[in-house]
Parts: structure tokens; C-alpha cells; sequence
């Protein structure tokens, strides 16, 4: 299926795009007027795009309907400061709440039940709530459009952050990731909570050049158990492993000797162990299986 975008209309592109590119993280911001005013509201046009400097960038889009923009926006125009508050499960119910459109001077943390806390730098108030909050300053704004849907790119560098000590690892000198139940937005209705029955960890490129999947062996390359996943982590290594005579397994001695007579079907089972080893990570391990063969 093809979507041509020139065909559609505001709301369908938002509905395509919103159920496609996520989970996005959710930058729940406080920010305050001119007048004093405190807004609360939440943005999943939201990611981190430099270190340093610390760069974060979030994007209130105007109203489908009427073209109007959010409160926030016209709060960061006049006070250019805000603190945006990250979003875990604790708080999606109440994030959920905070993003009605409430009347210009509504103070959504009293609406969401929110307990408002000083901030050190600027002026809008942190959610005590949160578990990470970011004070910023906002460097810009870039309108991307003046039609319904159109975005303006606020763009804050960070100043200062707070962070439970609840989620630090045991050291207490790093977020653990297992700890903070971050929660992003998907399409329509839909979010998602980042716990540790879904974490998983993808072992960072060699600082050395891998060998790169088009220099497996073809009976790897072309095998029809490994799959994509597989083929990456087996070519994520600076060259071929050499068969390690030391290597002792029962189950590869065992398909040996079950399959002796019909190398094909071996080959297949040997795949299908590599991959249960690969599934687990044992990247090395994998590697003796399948040179076996050899």
C-alpha cells in the first residue's frame, strides 16, 4: 500500500504519521506567561538532539481545526524558559488529563492533580511528580507552517537536571534503565511502558569495522533459519573466528552424531542451535556451532 501524502487531508496525515514514527517520548512542559500564568501540557513531537550542548527539541503543531496555537508556545514566546518533566507511568493518567483544552489561565497542575515545585533557574514550576525534570532555557522557536497541523520547533538547551534518587543504579551515579518505567505515545489512543520484561540490550558496533553480513559465508548469508537479526550479530566482528578445538558442547556432539548421514539436515540444525544461542546473546558460542561444519 502506497499513501500519497498530496491526497490527504490534515487529520489523515496526522493519523498515518502519529500511528507510524513512535513510541515518541513525551515532553510534559510547564511553562508560565507574562502574566504569571502556569500551563501544563504534554508534546510527543519531543526527542533530544544534541549533548553538547545539552539540546532538547519539542513541537506544539497548530490546531487542525482552526489553525490556532497552544498555550505553551504563546507562554515560551513571552517567558522563554520551561521546564519539561519526563513522563513514566505513574503519571500518564494524569498527563493524559493535563492535555485538555482547558481556557487560557487554567492552571493544569491543580486540574491534573499535580503538585507544583520551584524551579532553581527559571520561572515555570517542575512536576514533583516526575521523576526526571529538565530546566531550560528556550534558544528559539522555528515555525514550520501556518496551516492546521503545522509545527513550531521550540528549541531549549538545558540547564539544570533533577532526578529521583529512586531510579539510580546501586552506585548512584546513572539512571537505571529498568527503574524509571518511561511511557511514550503511539498512534490514536495508543501508548506504551518501557519496563524490564521489554527491555532488551543490542551489543554497540566494534570500534573496529564488522566484517558487514555480505562477507558471511554464503550457507550463512543464505541460510533460511538465521534471520536478519541473527546475520547482524554474526557480522558484528572484526573477522571470522577460528575454530577453537577447546570448544566442547553436548548438543552439537549430539547433532553430530544424530545427523551424520544427512548433512543437509544437519546444517539446518546446527542453524537452528546457533540461532537459539544468538537469541541469547552467546554471540561467540553461535559462531563455533556454525563453524562446525568447516
Amino acid at each position: 500500500m502506497q499513501i500519497d501524502f498530496n491526497t490527504l487531508t490534515a487529520p489523515q496525515k496526522q493519523q498515518w504519521l502519529q500511528h507510524a514514527i513512535g513510541p515518541r517520548p513525551i515532553c510534559f512542559a510547564s511553562t508560565i506567561s507574562a502574566k504569571g500564568e502556569v500551563n501544563l501540557s504534554p508534546f510527543s513531537f519531543f526527542n533530544m538532539f544534541s549533548s553538547n550542548p545539552p539540546i532538547l527539541i519539542f513541537s506544539p503543531s497548530r490546531r487542525v481545526r482552526d489553525t490556532t496555537t497552544k498555550h505553551t508556545l504563546q507562554n515560551v514566546l513571552e517567558v522563554p524558559e520551561v521546564v519539561i518533566n519526563i513522563v513514566d507511568y505513574n503519571i500518564v493518567q494524569q498527563m493524559s488529563l493535563a492535555s485538555c483544552e482547558y481556557p487560557k489561565g487554567t492552571n493544569e497542575f491543580i486540574k491534573a492533580g499535580f503538585t507544583p515545585e520551584a524551579s532553581s533557574l527559571v520561572k515555570p514550576p517542575r512536576v514533583k511528580e516526575s521523576k526526571v525534570q529538565l530546566e531550560c532555557k528556550v534558544l528559539e522557536t522555528k515555525e514550520l507552517g501556518t496551516e492546521g497541523g503545522a509545527g513550531c520547533l521550540v528549541i531549549c538547551e538545558v540547564l539544570r537536571m533533577h532526578v529521583a534518587d529512586s531510579i539510580l543504579n546501586e552506585a548512584g551515579t546513572m539512571i537505571d534503565q529498568r527503574k524509571l518505567e518511561l511511557t511514550a505515545r503511539l498512534g490514536g489512543n495508543w501508548y506504551c511502558k518501557v519496563d524490564a520484561s521489554n527491555l532488551f540490550e543490542v551489543e554497540k558496533p566494534n570500534t573496529e569495522l564488522g566484517i558487514g553480513v555480505d562477507t558471511l559465508p554464503a550457507p550463512i548469508r543464505n541460510s533460511s533459519i538465521l534471520t536478519g537479526n541473527n546475520l547482524g550479530q554474526l557480522a558484528n566482528v572484526r573477522a571470522i573466528p577460528d575454530v577453537d578445538p577447546s570448544f566442547h558442547d553436548e548438543r552439537l556432539k549430539n547433532i553430530f552424531q544424530y545427523y551424520s548421514v544427512t548433512p543437509d539436515e544437519m546444517e539446518l540444525e546446527l542453524h537452528r542451535y546457533a540461532k537459539e544461542l544468538l537469541d541469547q546473546q552467546k554471540v561467540t558460542e553461535a559462531w563455533q556451532v556454525l563453524l562446525a561444519l568447516s
